[in-house]
């Protein structure tokens, strides 16, 4: 692994202690459904989806974008992939831990497969886009920190209201 694509690694590492200390934080309240269905405003999305947001952008990089592969989370691209809205559904504290479990294993594991010499190269996935696996890469390092920021803003906001 070239070191390149290890600092990016280091990089996710250290933005999801981040997520999990926010998703910790609510699971401490003693209301953590209320904190997660909670908007900043009428149509906004709620700290449920922001999270989830998270987790479901890193499993369409590592599925369909990187590298063309089928998901096992398909099924909540449609409810949190990018341009969706945020619905009334609030999945559990369990099931947003499982979910950013597991696209991140499997982020990690098509991160693997990306060699120094491909950063330049244009997967499939991205050619709409004409991002290389560099830029990808990138991105989905600066996006989770975006949306957990978001997410822990709603939460402060959320808390003032309490």
């Amino acid at each position: 692994m070239s070191i390149q694509i290890a600092t990016i690694v280091e990089l996710l590492n250290f933005n999801r202690i981040m997520t999990l200390k926010t998703v910790d934080e609510i699971s401490a309240l003693s209301d953590p459904q209320s904190a997660l269905a909670f908007r900043p405003g009428p149509g906004r999305a709620t700290i449920a989806w922001q999270i989830m947001h998270i987790a479901i952008t890193e499993e369409l990089f590592a599925t369909d974008r990187l590298r063309k592969t089928d998901s096992k989370l398909s099924d909540l691209f449609p409810l949190y992939q990018k341009g969706s809205t945020a619905g009334d559904e609030i999945p559990s504290l369990e099931v947003i831990k499982n979910t950013l479990s597991q696209s991140r294993e499997n982020l990690l594991e098509t991160i693997q497969l990306i060699s120094e010499a491909d950063l330049d190269l244009i997967p499939a996935g991205l050619q709409e886009r004409g991002w290389s696996n560099e830029m990808a890469l990138k991105i989905i390092c600066w996006h989770e920190t975006h949306h957990q920021g978001q997410a822990h803003l709603t939460l402060n906001s959320w808390k003032a209201e309490q």
